[in-house]
This record gives C-alpha cells, sequence and structure tokens, in this order.
C-alpha cells in the first residue's frame, strides 16, 4: 500500500492517463466523423502513449535529483510497451468480440512511447547541461 501512495505522490498525472488508458482501452469507441480520417485510430495511440510516457519523464525528472537511465528505461518504455501488448491480447481474447486486438496498434503504442523517450532523454540533457 505504502509504494502505491508512494507513486501517486510522485507521478499523479503518470498514474492519471495510464487509468485513463485502461479504460478508454476497453469501452466501445463512438463513432465520429473522424473515423474517415485514415489511421486516425493509429495517430490516436501515438498521441496517448508519447502524451502519458512524456508524463513519466517530467514527473520523474521532477521527483529525482539523479536520472537512473536503467531504471528509466524499464518504467518509461519497456512497461508502456509490454503494458501495450497486454491490452491488445486482452482486447483480442476478452472483450467477447466488442474490441479486437491489433498488432499495428501495438506498434503506434510503441512508436508513441519511443517519441517520448527521444523527449525524455532531451529532457535529460537539458538538466544536465544547467
Amino acid at each position: 500500500m505504502r509504494i502505491c501512495s508512494n507513486l501517486i505522490r510522485k507521478y499523479p498525472f503518470s498514474c492519471l492517463f495510464l487509468a485513463v488508458i485502461w479504460i478508454l482501452c476497453f469501452c466501445t469507441p463512438p463513432h465520429t466523423p473522424l473515423d474517415n480520417v485514415t489511421l486516425i485510430d493509429k495517430w490516436v495511440h501515438i498521441i496517448m502513449y508519447a502524451g502519458t510516457c512524456t508524463t513519466i519523464w517530467i514527473e520523474y525528472l521532477r521527483s529525482h535529483k539523479t536520472v537512473d537511465r536503467a531504471r528509466l528505461f524499464v518504467w518509461a518504455w519497456l512497461a508502456p510497451v509490454l503494458m501495450s501488448g497486454l491490452i491488445e491480447l486482452l482486447q483480442a481474447y476478452c472483450t467477447g468480440g466488442r474490441r479486437s486486438g491489433d498488432w499495428l496498434d501495438f506498434a503506434a503504442n510503441a512508436i508513441g512511447v519511443t517519441l517520448a523517450a527521444v523527449i525524455g532523454i532531451l529532457a535529460v540533457r537539458s538538466r544536465a547541461r544547467r
């Protein structure tokens, strides 16, 4: 319980965004005029994961004086990519056909996480120069 409260205290927005991703990934998406935009779903995935993981990097840098690159790799890149794969598998096998797992969604999520990592690495370098 202490670990959860510590995570929420240090990473409040990251925890909120991660919870929103889990909820949105299992809700039935409404139909909108944007459905006609080519690959709109993939762009949404890239933006969701890039925004969430950029927030993880920012909150990490705000909460820690020194940068542990291995920890950042695991929690700000690897864990979100694995979470994305798990969500796609759960969508494919546990939603009774309401949602479908899509490996292109997984790829879009990984692209978003990687973009956030690039932004995070640039932030770490900027912080080191100061």
